[in-house]
Parts: structure tokens; sequence; C-alpha cells
């Protein structure tokens, strides 16, 4: 497929994000891609914390 060949991803690859976003004009898909960047950096900034506390929490119970 020469879309795949001329921006140098698979076939399979075109195909999955073809079935991904097909569907979405190119606003909607722009957009859904920023929503997901921004979810994983917000689960990125609750998870330090929860590990941060885990941490403490053993390190705590070792001592008592």
């Amino acid at each position: 497929m020469e879309v795949s060949k001329e921006h140098n991803i698979s076939e399979i690859t075109f195909h999955r994000w073809k079935k991904q976003f097909g569907q979405l004009d190119v606003n909607e898909a722009k957009r859904m891609k920023a929503l997901e960047r921004e979810n994983a950096e917000l689960k990125k900034m609750l998870a330090d914390p929860l590990l941060k506390n885990r941490v403490l929490e053993a390190v705590n119970a070792k001592k008592w």
C-alpha cells in the first residue's frame, strides 16, 4: 500500500489505525490523542504519590 510505504509504517499498523480512527474527522482524532496523552500524564502524577506512600508504609512497618 502506497500510504504505508510513503509514511514508513506497516500495512498492519495502517489498518489498525484506520479501524481505530477511521470514523473520526481529523480534529476529533487529534483531540483524542491529546486526551490520551493528558490521561497518561495524570496517571503518572497519581502513581508517584501512591508508590511513595507504599514505600513509606513498608519502611514504617519494618521499624515497629
